[in-house]
């Protein structure tokens, strides 16, 4: 017999890596980017002081050294505790980082799920109480901080003049959709059966047997939480993966452009490309290129 649920569990989980390969597949294909070349850049030798590769005489002639481990510190020290947010707009931080911050403890919260869940269907019984202490933890404290942050950034939107002007209607559903959420995250969490009814249905989809009865809060929480998973890398929520595009292709890209590179091919591609731009100091009719854009004379 078929269970709905899981035939929804298995769509918005096909939904979810189709979407973000489909996102990441097509950035990765798109024309050169424009660079920041902001320095310091994170990979080049000379980023505590500020520098680059450029400060050695005749660095066309050398090799790029690189250091991906300061590459992933500095990243990771970015995506994990939103370092710029923090410096430049402290105010905002406070609810940003709980937010974000939550969100990832929510999906070491799912993780532990499927671990659990493993745990019981090949039958593992050493570290079962620790796992669901575990699991019951880190849901509680996940919605807690994702409770305050999503809350927290809902009300920054709605009455900071700034933040407003450029806040859509989606941002502040997206927002509530989080709210909803943590809410019934602690609502299942406090409950008297804790996690262990979603745990016992991830076994059953797992070994695709009949799940059994769950308790409604925490049925509810599974279908909201499929359909966000689904949802989140059809929205600009995508930016959870495609921040390795803006930092590692975009800001941190400092290759050169050297003759007969590849980056030369492909900005000699991108120049070919017609513009379509109305400005009076651009005049794109669709018909010129970049080319012809750079090169001809300005009138006065």
């Amino acid at each position: 017999m078929i269970e709905p649920l899981h035939v929804l569990t298995l769509s918005c989980i096909v939904i979810f890596i189709t979407a973000v390969l489909v996102r990441f597949i097509r950035t990765a294909r798109m024309p050169v980017h424009l660079r920041w070349e902001i320095y310091p850049v994170a990979h080049d030798k000379g980023f505590e002081h500020g520098g680059s590769y450029m400060e050695n005489q005749d660095w066309r002639n050398r090799p790029q050294e690189h250091s991906q481990l300061n590459k992933l510190k500095e990243f990771l020290t970015e995506f994990l505790f939103l370092k710029a947010l923090f410096h430049h707009n402290r105010k905002l931080w406070w609810s940003s980082f709980p937010f974000h911050f939550g969100l990832y403890i929510i999906a070491a919260f799912a993780g532990l799920l499927v671990i659990t869940a493993l745990s019981s269907v090949f039958n593992v019984k050493h570290g079962g109480v620790f796992l669901s202490y575990l699991v019951q933890f880190t849901g509680i404290a996940g919605a807690i901080l994702c409770l305050f942050g999503s809350a927290g950034l809902f009300f920054r939107r709605l009455f900071d003049k700034g933040l407003k002007k450029y806040s859509p209607i989606s941002a502040y559903f997206n927002l509530l959709l989080f709210v909803g959420i943590s809410v019934l995250m602690l609502t299942v969490g406090f409950s008297s059966s804790g996690f262990g009814p979603m745990s016992a249905y991830i076994v059953s989809f797992l070994t695709w047997s009949a799940h059994p009865e769950m308790p409604g809060p925490s049925k509810a929480l599974l279908i909201l939480s499929l359909l966000v998973l689904a949802y989140i890398p059809l929205t600009h929520m995508s930016h959870f993966f495609m921040k390795w595009f803006t930092w590692d292709k975009i800001r941190w890209d400092d290759e050169p452009n050297l003759p007969g590179s590849k980056l030369e091919k492909r900005i000699q591609a991108a120049l070919a490309y017609p513009v379509s731009w109305s400005a009076p100091h651009i005049k794109g009719d669709g018909k010129k290129s970049w080319v012809d854009v750079a090169t001809e004379e300005i009138e006065k």
